[in-house]
């Protein structure tokens, strides 16, 4: 009799427990959660996250608070990320650069660090110099950076942009003075004020600067023209097959819990169909292109391997 009590007692606790921990997972977010973006404010990375926290905000029992911490072409940030004690509390906005850096050596992160959630968009490189600078054409421009010391910024070394701008020095045997700065906003600026000669950051990225009449973009990197800059070729038209752009997604560590994971995907699938989201983006003519996580985790494997050739091939990796 006491032995059938025992059981008894035990098959009510199991069957009250499993209740408690599905609420238990069904209760995340219980708090706010960081968006953590890896660049400056005002850059096309801070622009999209701050875009996307907004649409969020409609399918989300908590909010999402974008904090940047910029620094090491994303690695900073990535690394506060993948240190968090609390799983689902702190998602990071990746980019391209996840993809370049450790296969420069700068850093021991990858893509493998992270379950991806979804990407967000995708933008292409471009040569961009100030709207007063004498060069109209792409191949004006490489015919002045051949007798001058000309310098360009980017996000950092190792970074996409970068990358673009070793990509031109490898088909065209120009040589440039690569400037680094924490993100495509300061490189910005420092190209408005005649501190460097060009970027290679996104078009996307100086879209407002250009529409202002400040910067113009010679050449975009990409198999096509592109919304907002129709006017101006791609780098294939001007003899030069260079095609390298930017993706930015979310991410969490991982090992993060599938209940997790699945919330965030879930919610990040309802909220990029917000026409705040899209309005944001068509604002700074970024492109839009939502792949779900299993499809993201593809385009991250590929380009891996991709950037590591290259990288390889330009001979730019860290000893």
């Amino acid at each position: 009799m006491i032995h059938c009590f025992r059981r008894h007692l035990l098959g009510l606790f199991c069957a009250a427990a499993l209740p408690v921990a599905a609420f238990a997972q069904a209760a995340y977010p219980t708090k706010p959660v960081e968006l953590v973006v890896p660049y400056s404010a005002g850059g096309g990375t801070d622009v999209l996250g701050r875009a996307f926290a907004l649409a969020a905000s409609k399918h989300f029992a908590q909010p999402l608070i974008v904090m940047n911490k910029p620094g090491a072409s994303g690695a900073i940030g990535w690394a506060d990320v993948l240190n968090s004690k609390e799983p689902g509390y702190k998602v990071a906005l990746l980019a391209t650069d996840l993809m370049t850096q450790p296969n420069m050596g700068f850093t021991k992160i990858t893509f493998q660090d992270f379950t991806p959630i979804a990407r967000l968009n995708y933008d292409p490189a471009a040569i961009t110099v100030r709207a007063d600078a004498p060069w109209k054409t792409v191949e004006e421009f490489i015919a002045a950076a051949k007798k001058s010391d000309f310098r360009i910024g980017n996000s950092g070394n190792g970074s996409t942009w970068h990358l673009a701008a070793a990509a031109i020095e490898n088909k065209t045997g120009v040589r440039f003075n690569h400037i680094p700065f924490a993100g495509a906003s300061p490189a910005a600026l420092a190209l408005l004020g005649g501190h460097i000669e060009a970027i290679t950051v996104s078009a996307a990225e100086v879209y407002n600067y250009v529409a202002g009449g400040k910067l113009r973009v010679l050449g975009v990197m990409s198999d096509q023209r592109i919304k907002g800059f129709e006017s101006v070729p791609t780098l294939k038209e001007r003899g030069l097959d260079i095609q390298i752009g930017t993706w930015r997604g979310l991410g969490v560590p991982k090992g993060t819990p599938p209940a997790i994971v699945s919330a965030l995907r879930t919610m990040t699938a309802q909220a990029v169909q917000e026409p705040s989201l899209r309005e944001a983006l068509d604002k700074q003519n970024m492109g839009y292109a939502y792949a779900d996580g299993d499809a993201f985790g593809a385009v991250m494997a590929h380009d891996h391997a991709f950037y590591k050739e290259l990288i390889q091939k330009l001979k730019l990796k860290h000893l």
